[in-house]
């Protein structure tokens, strides 16, 4: 049967599973489809006579499929984190201005219940468990409403040359949407209100009804999932920022009516007192000190009224916030593997600050269980970069100096190094022949002989890593027993 009829009969096949597990990316599916019939062509001669190719086939388009989608959302996370950090560091103008003419328009051009999750999320800055009660929906419910609302007015806002990911105008929404009212406005309007109802016999009512929202938006969460966390946390700070300056102006009004009730009390009695009798001395003084520390509160007062009105976050401060949101988290990271040394791998020397930041975004630090996986990750990553950047060239150039045979132990490798390689290192690594691993993954491969790590640190979490002359595989979804061998 010729190549040709080959491909022919069994292309269906191969295409329907690799769209299927790509999730209907036509795209990637056809890439993996042309993989598949070139593995088949390298592999035809050393299958077994018995073998069922349609069998053959659709298990190793699902592999490959499987690890094609996994290096398609690895490749598409580190890109969407370079781009969301390139918005935030765009000098040309920033892009609150570029939002802010076109905000308004684009939420009305959103359906009833997309524009309500983004005006509850950002606009009323409401977690997302409040969002979801409000919807009545659940919290999880709520989050994917809001990302997928906030992909739709990423779209309307794109058509209006305001180019941004939907993670950067989630940001910026959670920094610049809302602007406080000025102080004392919603003392007026309040009154305004009331009075208005009075009339009908709605006060009550009306003062109800603003106690209950009061009580239902709550208080805005300061970190929630990665994707806008590092903006909502300068929110929160902000924030903080101005609950102080409410207190602190609440107390300077406090202090303020308290001394100008004294002066009023000392004022009447200086007024007796002139109908009778001239006013002390002490009481002269105590009065001009007084009515000096009521103006000078009354100064007080304004300008710190003026400031509230006039706060707000600035581009640098988010900037500096995020730099320390993820250095924190950075040394978060480090400092889990410091205080477990036994987590801890030489390869760490692999890691770069690229490689640090998108660790940071990546793991969650709240649970046991994430930090455990976090320094898993961690060893991954960094096993990784020293597989592709120091061992694979080094391998290679091995085999092509010596009639393409393989190592009999990594120790061999020393030459062929850029730079060299602490032997730490070469120990965690080891030569094995295929037919030496665990028989599930004997299946996966198509060389005879790997170079792959001698133990994990954790063989629940770690992943088994294999770098033969062709290709390297990392395997993520296997079972502990991968790391069993066969005698």
């Amino acid at each position: 049967m010729s190549s040709k009829d080959l491909v022919t009969r069994h292309i269906d096949l191969v295409y329907s599973a690799a769209l299927r597990v790509a999730s209907g990316d036509r795209h990637l599916a056809e890439d993996v489809t042309q993989m598949v019939f070139m593995d088949l062509a390298r592999k035809a001669r050393g299958l077994p006579r018995d073998v069922l190719l349609a069998g053959w086939l659709h298990r190793h388009t699902c592999y490959t499929a499987a690890k094609a989608v996994r290096t398609e959302r690895r490749r598409k996370t580190r890109e969407r984190i370079a781009m969301e950090i390139r918005a935030l560091d765009d000098n040309t103008e920033p892009p609150w201005e570029r939002i802010a003419p076109h905000l308004d328009e684009g939420l009305n051009q959103l359906s009833a219940c997309d524009r309500d999750a983004i005006v509850l999320r950002f606009l009323k800055r409401q977690d997302l468990r409040a969002v979801g009660a409000a919807l009545g929906i659940s919290e999880d419910a709520a989050q994917k409403r809001v990302n997928r609302a906030l992909e739709k007015l990423r779209g309307v806002l794109s058509r209006r040359s305001v180019a941004l990911t939907a993670t950067a105008l989630a940001s910026v929404l959670a920094a610049e949407a809302v602007t406080a009212a000025p102080a004392g406005l919603a003392v007026s309007v309040t009154a305004a209100s009331v009075a208005a109802a009075a009339g009908t016999g709605t006060a009550l009512t009306l003062l109800k009804f603003m106690a209950t929202t009061k009580l239902k938006t709550g208080v805005i969460s300061a970190i929630i999932v990665a994707s806008v966390v590092t903006p909502l946390m300068v929110q929160h700070q902000a924030q903080a920022r101005l609950r102080d300056q409410d207190e602190s102006l609440r107390q300077r009004a406090d202090q303020l009516a308290k001394l100008q009730a004294d002066n009023e009390r000392l004022s009447s009695l200086h007024a007796v007192a002139n109908n009778s009798r001239p006013p002390s001395k002490d009481q002269l003084t105590e009065l001009m000190r007084l009515r000096g520390e009521v103006g000078r509160l009354r100064t007080d007062l304004r300008e710190s009224e003026q400031a509230k009105t006039n706060a707000s976050i600035s581009r640098n401060e988010m900037l500096a916030s995020m730099a320390n949101f993820y250095s924190e988290r950075v040394s978060q990271i480090k400092q889990l593997l410091e205080t477990n040394p036994s987590e801890k791998i030489p390869e760490l020397q692999f890691l770069s600050d690229s490689d640090w930041l998108w660790l940071a975004h990546k793991n969650k630090l709240d649970t046991e269980e994430g930090y455990r996986r976090a320094m898993s990750r961690t060893r991954k990553m960094a096993e990784e970069n020293f597989g592709a950047d120091v061992l694979k060239p080094a391998l290679e150039k091995y085999a092509k100096g010596n009639d393409g045979q393989f190592p009999g132990d990594v120790s061999q490798l020393k030459p062929y190094f850029k730079s060299p390689v602490d032997d730490a290192i070469l120990q965690r690594w080891e030569v094995l022949p295929k037919r030496r691993l665990f028989r599930d993954l004997q299946a996966q491969l198509d060389e005879d002989w790997y170079i792959t790590q001698r133990a994990p640190v954790n063989a629940a979490l770690d992943q088994r890593i294999l770098y033969g002359l062709k290709k390297g595989h990392s395997f993520a979804d296997g079972p502990p027993d991968w790391w069993d061998l066969v005698p």
